[in-house]
């Protein structure tokens, strides 16, 4: 009993700490895709839950019914014709970017904030990022079991500090007079759920493998999504009340914790970092087990190319290539989910 609890709450961790990065941990990505929608962004971070859910049953299913290893399996199943080879080469594409963005995003934020050199940054994730790769599934496991809770922590301690000496943000009549863009806010809700279902399908598929009860996935899951909600539901709720101030901060969360002293902006800052960290260890992890299986190399071999590519791409300006990146996996990854629910009703 005590071993199945603990395996729920492994999964639920790896869930949260692959899909929350530092996007979500700093409150951009929040502030990006559901604050600035006003009061409706609370319902697009339901109906994200709900998708999380309800496309991780499938995906589950999938990978136990049809004994898929990653997430190039899962696509080719789903969409194997033309579509589906464009999805794995943007998906591969988004993860090794992602993971050299990250890289240089840990280096500029060592350095902004604690004055360590860029680069001692980068080579510090790198080396770390490499140990706990080694250790396969059980160093994401290990990793994402400290980092979560931890993340957990710290975002309700800031929560509760904000609601204890920001009475007036609980006026829910106040957040409804927020000026917010009243557009788009469902399409918008739709695509960042529809990304994180694909990057996070590529640490799932191999761990429906791992693990061999079905009932554990699907309830680990669960558990995630319900708490990556909360998590958001709070974030966007401090952040929701410091409109139009958040929208000229990089961290807009930290905006928030400045005034709760330097301890609590230390503490956000590292969970920041920690974050980014969770989020390069699931990017690799995704990749190195897709090219394990179609290159027939090691899993090892794997992480070093991986680790070794996304360092001299970290000192690259990827602004650009973001631009166009995140927009395009967006569209591609609504169309992959589309094409995964018609594939689940007609086979399963």
């Amino acid at each position: 009993m005590i071993k199945s609890i603990n395996i729920i709450f492994q999964i639920a961790a790896v869930f949260i700490g692959t899909i929350v990065g530092a996007g979500l941990a700093s409150g951009q990505e929040i502030t990006q895709f559901f604050t600035a929608f006003g009061y409706k962004s609370f319902i697009g971070l339901i109906i994200c839950m709900i998708m999380y859910i309800s496309y991780s049953f499938m995906i589950i299913n999938l990978s136990k019914k049809h004994n898929l290893n990653s997430y190039k399996d899962l696509i080719n199943l789903v969409s194997p014709g033309f579509l589906g080879k464009i999805t794995d080469i943007l998906t591969s594409f988004f993860m090794i970017s992602g993971a050299a963005i990250i890289l240089a995003g840990s280096g500029a934020l060592l350095h902004q904030y604690f004055g360590i050199p860029s680069l001692i940054g980068i080579l510090l994730m790198s080396i770390t990022a490499l140990i706990i790769l080694f250790r396969n599934t059980k160093g994401l496991v290990e990793i994402n079991s400290f980092i979560v809770p931890s993340l957990l922590i710290i975002i309700t301690t800031i929560f509760l500090l904000y609601m204890f000496f920001s009475g007036h943000a609980v006026n829910i009549n106040h957040i409804k007079t927020i000026p917010y863009n009243k557009n788009y806010w469902f399409l918008s809700s739709i695509i960042y759920a529809g990304f994180n279902i694909l990057s996070f399908s590529g640490v799932l598929v191999p761990f429906s493998q791992d693990v061999k009860n079905k009932k554990h996935l699907i309830i680990g899951t669960s558990l995630g999504a319900l708490g990556l909600t909360i998590l958001s539901l709070m974030i966007n709720f401090m952040l929701l009340t410091n409109i139009p101030y958040i929208f000229n901060y990089d961290i807009p969360l930290l905006y928030i914790a400045n005034r709760f002293g330097k301890i609590v902006q230390i503490l956000l800052l590292s969970i920041i970092w920690f974050e980014m960290f969770s989020t390069e260890v699931s990017n690799i992890y995704s990749v190195s087990k897709t090219l394990e299986q179609s290159f027939k190399i090691s899993y090892n071999k794997a992480v070093i190319c991986i680790i070794m590519l996304s360092i001299p791409i970290s000192q690259i300006g990827f602004k650009k290539l973001i631009n166009f990146l995140y927009p395009a996996f967006g569209i591609i990854s609504f169309i992959f989910l589309v094409q995964c629910i018609i594939f689940y009703r007609k086979n399963i």
